[in-house]
């Protein structure tokens, strides 16, 4: 009996779609989290989009999928992603709800971290199920955000009867769902800023600071030490504290501050105050002796004290 031929995989576009998918707000977001739904089956059938920059973004995750104006989106689809600026959130809501463009039964799904489901309470009075996808990602707009997806944590909030539907579509986008509290969700979001967005600030900082030494490639000098201190970091929190302030060194720390003065007096503010959180923490944690804590943290004052008079880096 011969072995029946195996089968070739089913391509997404030849697999039944469950839901329509539409997007408004063409942004870094959007189109990646849409495209990730193609991928699981779903067809992506309309997006909105005003900049040149969005509609190539677009054209580009979502090819052959119209531009078309939001109230239209929402006309077509099942599946509505609200990927737009965190403060443009509330009145996008209230405008779409106001000119009747939602559908009783339709999923509306927005992505802002700082917001639960509150902010869609306009929406669910005109019929839709609520949810909030946050992807824990920082996205460049390119094809290589789907492919980032693949075990990124999602922050989800939706009603309790809608927290299966909520979290299934996270899983098929290739998440990991995490429930945030609607009450939470500024405090998740804070703590998300805190850890990505400062840390690019910083980032760029010091690669400035090391062009301006000299160094001819500070990203190659970089990676090693900050992959390393990352993952040291997420493995064992402040006991991965190391550096001069950790160890009490504050003739290290002054004589920093003072290059920083001459060469980027912006850079001086944010270091004493990085500076100061360190040197409490690690006093906390039993990481800093504290007989050479006092010197450390007079010297801090006394920078910051200094760096007030003058201005920091407005002079």
């Amino acid at each position: 009996m011969n072995a029946s031929p195996s089968k070739e995989p089913l391509d997404p576009r030849d697999r039944p779609a469950r839901l329509t998918v539409g997007v408004v707000g063409a942004g870094r977001v959007g189109p990646a989290l849409a495209a990730s739904l193609q991928l699981a089956g779903h067809r992506p059938i309309a997006v909105s989009a005003v900049s040149d920059a969005s509609v190539r973004r677009a054209a580009a995750l979502l090819p052959d999928v119209p531009v078309v104006p939001p109230a239209e989106v929402l006309e077509r689809a099942e599946l509505v992603l609200l990927t737009v600026p965190d403060d443009v959130l509330p009145g996008l809501v209230e405008g779409l709800a106001g000119t009747g463009a939602i559908r009783p039964g339709q999923l509306l799904v927005h992505t802002s971290g700082r917001y639960g489901v509150g902010v869609l309470e306009p929406a669910l009075r005109a019929g839709a199920l609520p949810l909030a996808l946050h992807p824990v990602m920082t996205f460049t707009g390119t094809s290589v955000d789907v492919q980032r997806l693949a075990g990124c944590s999602f922050g989800v909030t939706a009603p309790e009867e809608l927290r299966l539907a909520a979290e299934a579509l996270v899983i098929e986008m290739g998440g990991e769902p995490e429930w945030i509290a609607e009450e939470a969700r500024p405090l998740y979001h804070a703590a998300l800023a805190l850890g990505a967005n400062h840390l690019v600030t910083l980032v760029a900082q010091a690669m400035e600071l090391l062009r301006t030494a000299g160094v001819a490639a500070p990203d190659r000098m970089l990676g090693p030490l900050l992959g390393a201190a990352l993952d040291n970091a997420l493995r064992s929190g402040d006991a991965a504290l190391t550096g001069p302030v950790a160890r009490g060194d504050s003739g290290t720390v002054a004589a920093h501050v003072a290059e920083l003065r001459k060469h980027a007096p912006e850079t001086v503010a944010g270091y004493l105050a990085m500076a100061r959180t360190t040197a409490d923490r690690a006093l906390v944690h039993g990481l800093l002796k504290p007989e050479l804590a006092e010197d450390l943290l007079g010297v801090l004052a006394d920078e910051a004290r200094t760096d007030g008079c003058t201005g920091g880096g407005d002079r």
